[in-house]
């Protein structure tokens, strides 16, 4: 069997790309500044607090809702040699008064916005807590950073975020208008949109491995479904350039998305097994929320063809303020009332082209039948 290493050089390989990131643009984002770090302990968040504790700064907060992923990166961090000074904080990015308070008492310059639920068929399912999470969590955080005139925010988007399809890709859409909403002369606001970061949690390359070692069947969701992919080391990379960027939205060249079959096979071949033979593959369909292909900018967008550090920068429309904040008001307020049906109505809206899936559309109906009946 193939090390986790070999298969994500495969997949930079195989896309015929290798993203290079200014080390100097890097070290510069971290070099003694003071860092917050939401999402702290998820499989990204880890990976970019190793990379920032021993990158420097002048002290790291962890901010991280699942106590277990807290105390695994703190144990982690403390067994470093030349970890800087990171203190842990125990909880939600969407409660505004704890985020007054960790700006008030740690004063944190740049803020790495990780914290975000991704898995796209389970979000379907609970569209209160992927809204509240994904996009009032960072509605909350960018008004902080903001309020507290920090330097800067860089937030891990994602291409399920154009021309959204889920409940998970709309309320990271809504996040990244909301960071171009915020964003000022003060505190610079940029959302990164990656692919499936290989090795992050409930990606693609980890399963396969697992249902090999298992005998199969290695399930893909359909023949022609396609992904672009990262490696974890590119995606901190590219997060971490971002913090020395304008504000705005901007997407790595990913090279050509590709086929997850062709990955299932490769690994299975990687194992010294034959698919089809030693090794069943079961294509499942695809799960409400789920493309055939994602893309990384819109129809109504355009991408600057200069890349810098391997980013280049996407022409996004913004949205106003006034009417903007408004909606999100509104949004706030359905979720205070646990209203789906209006809750999507208004995602609609504030998102013309999401496309809400046979799943959310049933939520939505099952809400607007209950709330006639009451």
């Amino acid at each position: 069997m193939s090390s986790e290493l070999e298969i994500y050089d495969w997949i930079a390989f195989f896309a015929r790309r290798l993203i290079k990131c200014d080390e100097a643009r890097l070290q510069a984002a971290i070099a003694g500044k003071r860092i917050l770090l939401t999402g702290a302990g998820g499989s990204i968040g880890s990976a970019l607090a190793v990379k920032i504790a021993t990158g420097d700064p002048q002290r790291l907060v962890l901010l991280e809702n699942s106590e277990q992923n807290l105390y695994e990166i703190h144990t982690e961090l403390d067994s470093l040699a030349h970890a800087a000074t990171h203190l842990p904080v125990l909880g939600d990015v969407a409660d505004s008064a704890l985020l007054d308070e960790i700006f008030v008492v740690h004063r944190p310059q740049v803020i790495f916005h990780a914290a975000a639920f991704k898995h796209v068929p389970l979000m379907e399912a609970h569209p209160l807590a992927v809204i509240r999470n994904n996009a009032l969590g960072t509605y909350a955080l960018a008004k902080a950073a903001a309020r507290h005139a920090a330097e800067k925010l860089v937030m891990l988007s994602t291409d399920k975020a154009v021309s959204p399809r889920s409940l998970m890709g709309v309320s990271k859409r809504v996040a990244e208008l909301i960071l171009m909403a915020l964003a000022n002369e003060q505190t610079g606001m940029n959302s990164v949109r990656l692919g499936n970061v290989l090795g992050a949690q409930g990606s693609v390359g980890p399963l396969f491995l697992h249902q090999i070692r298992r005998g199969g069947p290695v399930t893909v969701t359909h023949p022609e479904a396609c992904r672009y992919f990262l490696t974890m080391g590119e995606t901190v990379g590219l997060v971490l350039t971002a913090a020395s960027l304008d504000s705005g939205v901007w997407v790595p060249d990913l090279g050509s998305p590709l086929r997850i079959l062709d990955l299932a096979e490769y690994l299975i071949r990687q194992a010294g097994l034959t698919p089809g033979n030693d090794i069943p593959i079961a294509f499942i369909g695809l799960r409400p929320g789920e493309k055939l292909q994602e893309q990384l900018v819109s129809r109504q967008e355009s991408k600057e063809d200069n890349a810098i550090s391997g980013l280049h920068k996407v022409n996004s429309l913004a949205p106003g303020q006034g009417d903007f904040e408004m909606a999100l008001g509104e949004v706030e307020e359905t979720v205070r009332r646990r209203d789906v049906g209006a809750l999507i109505h208004t995602l609609c809206r504030i998102v013309p082209d999401y496309q809400p899936s046979s799943v959310a559309l049933e939520l939505c109906r099952d809400s607007e039948a209950e709330a006639k009946s009451a």
